[in-house]
């Protein structure tokens, strides 16, 4: 049941309504503590749900709140679940998306 609950807010997290979309990052920030490991089965979908546009977004509350949530994830999950997505946004992104990625997996 977690997955459809996740499935279902993936777009929000990069909705074109900018308010919309800034909710649904902090309200993962404010998620990922709480459910921890149990979001791996989800992980290879949620994260470039949060990265994609919101780390290369211009609207400094969204980048902000994406980046909240990186950190989040690194600090509430084990790394080895992250290594994998990490590295192929890392890989694909471009500005400073590119730049807070690989600073990640550094």
């Amino acid at each position: 049941i977690l997955f459809q609950i996740f499935d279902a807010f993936k777009s929000r997290l990069h909705d074109s309504n900018s308010k919309v979309n800034q909710a649904a990052l902090e309200a993962m920030h404010k998620m990922i503590p709480l459910l921890k490991d149990n979001l791996s089965p989800m992980i290879n979908m949620l994260i470039p749900a949060m990265v994609d546009n919101n780390l290369n977004s211009k609207n400094p509350g969204i980048y902000e709140a994406a980046t909240n949530v990186i950190q989040a994830l690194c600090q509430h999950l084990d790394n080895y679940l992250l290594l994998q997505p990490f590295c192929t946004k890392a890989q694909f992104l471009n500005g400073k998306a590119k730049q807070d990625m690989t600073e990640k997996l550094a």
